[in-house]
């Protein structure tokens, strides 16, 4: 990891949290990702499991955490199970976890090899009436390869079938999204990160330069400045390419008089920021891109307005979709005829901006909250409106994070970065 040790006591917190909602006399288990190999001896970078990293700040695989509050044995109410390290791995892998490094990292007095979890496991179960395992549950989820996670809890109900079993993720799903401060100032520190790789980019970008140099400089700066690397696969499409929104090839070259859609961010200590910003090729917006680049940006400020506490997603989302209207109607692009006889299931708004305004953020960049459930303080949404217009060769999505505030507006982690189509253009002029 590149990021320096996150204080302990965050973890502690969250722990705590996901504790006080444990029914009485239930263990819950948590486990790391697998290595995922490639070919060969080919394997993909390690990316720990987001929950078991929540509650332990544990940052390496082949680990398990098992919390049991009822535990009779008090030293065994919270349990680390790691990989062994030694001499060998420490020359051929880097150094691993000690049990004293893993205390410091977590808050975790008992730490066991995971060679003992099988006997410690034995007797746990023998204690212990339910059991939270952890499943994938998010909204967007469409897992095809069978996790470390599901491949344990499957061992562990064909060996304890008598036990009843619980869901985790309910829990997860709810502590997860309201963020502690420490988290909130990771998520800013990625966010500032993001900051640099974008006035870097300003500086960049000129005609012919390819999609894929701009992701360069972008990893450049955020590597140098201690980032984990990219939150989510960048997508840099200029033209045409800004139209599909999961574009990420960032193969091709960018021509003057084109529009580029960067959607890109950094994670930091595996907390993710994300943000979109849509920059003139030549430096200058035409008549054109500026008026719908201006359209989208008061979408994206009077949406950002309305992240308040008590505000249902859906209800948002209908809100959203009404002001969107109004600008697709003032751009000549929708007729109010085309509103009257719109499609209830699939508003006419939706031909040029088909996707959703703001999704939950934290650990993941799609993270955890139940979306039937009212925002709430702490919580950190993305606030992300567009229009897209293949037939113009344009694409205009601006998009950044917000902090949910107990009284007033939302908290912007981006504020920093330049959004404003005149900024754009000054900061691109300055590298000349």
């Amino acid at each position: 990891m590149k990021y320096p040790p996150i204080e302990k006591n965050l973890f502690v917190k969250n722990r705590a949290k996901f504790i006080k909602a444990m029914k009485p006399n239930a263990l819950a288990i948590f486990n790391s990702n697998d290595i995922y190999p490639i070919s060969a001896d080919s394997t993909l970078p390690f990316a720990q499991h987001r929950d078991i990293f929540y509650l332990s700040g544990v940052d390496q695989e082949e680990s398990v955490l098992v919390i049991f509050p009822d535990c009779p044995k008090k030293e065994h109410r919270e349990i680390l199970f790691l990989k062994e390290t030694n001499e060998h791995i420490a020359i051929w892998e880097g150094e691993k976890l000690t049990k004293e490094k893993a205390f410091e990292t977590s808050g975790i007095k008992k730490v066991y090899w995971l060679k003992d979890l099988e006997k410690v496991l034995f007797e746990l179960m023998t204690q212990a009436e339910f059991v939270y395992v952890n499943t994938n549950e998010h909204y967007r989820a469409n897992v095809e390869t069978q996790t470390r996670e599901a491949r344990f809890i499957k061992w562990l109900q064909e060996k304890y079938p008598a036990h009843s079993y619980l869901r985790s993720q309910p829990i997860l799903q709810r502590i997860r999204s309201i963020k502690e401060p420490e988290e909130i100032a990771l998520i800013q520190e990625a966010c500032n990160i993001t900051e640099k790789g974008f006035k870097r980019v300003l500086q960049f970008v000129k005609p012919e330069v390819a999609e894929y140099e701009i992701e360069a400089e972008f990893i450049h700066e955020f590597t140098k400045n201690r980032a984990d690397g990219f939150a989510y696969t960048p997508i840099i499409g200029s033209g045409y390419n800004a139209c599909v929104l999961h574009y990420i090839e960032n193969n091709q070259v960018c021509k003057s008089g084109d529009v580029i859609l960067m959607d890109v961010g950094a994670a930091y200590a595996r907390y993710a920021s994300d943000m979109t910003r849509c920059v003139p090729v030549s430096g200058k917006f035409s008549p054109r891109q500026k008026e719908v680049y201006n359209a989208v940006l008061r979408v994206k400020n009077a949406a950002a307005k309305m992240l308040k506490p008590g505000v249902i997603w859906a209800d948002y989302h209908v809100e959203v979709g009404k002001i969107m209207t109004e600008e697709l109607i003032g751009l000549g692009l929708l007729t109010r005829e085309d509103v009257k006889n719109e499609n209830p299931e699939w508003p006419a708004y939706k031909k040029y901006f088909m996707h959703g305004t703001s999704h939950h953020m934290g650990l993941d960049t799609h993270d955890y909250g139940i979306l039937t459930e009212p925002m709430k303080p702490g919580m950190v949404f993305t606030v992300e409106p567009g229009i897209y217009i293949p037939n113009e060769n344009l694409g205009i999505r601006l998009e950044d994070d917000y902090v949910i505030q107990e009284k007033g507006e939302a908290f912007n982690l981006m504020a920093n970065i330049p959004i404003e189509a005149d900024e754009i253009e000054a900061w691109m002029r300055e590298k000349k």
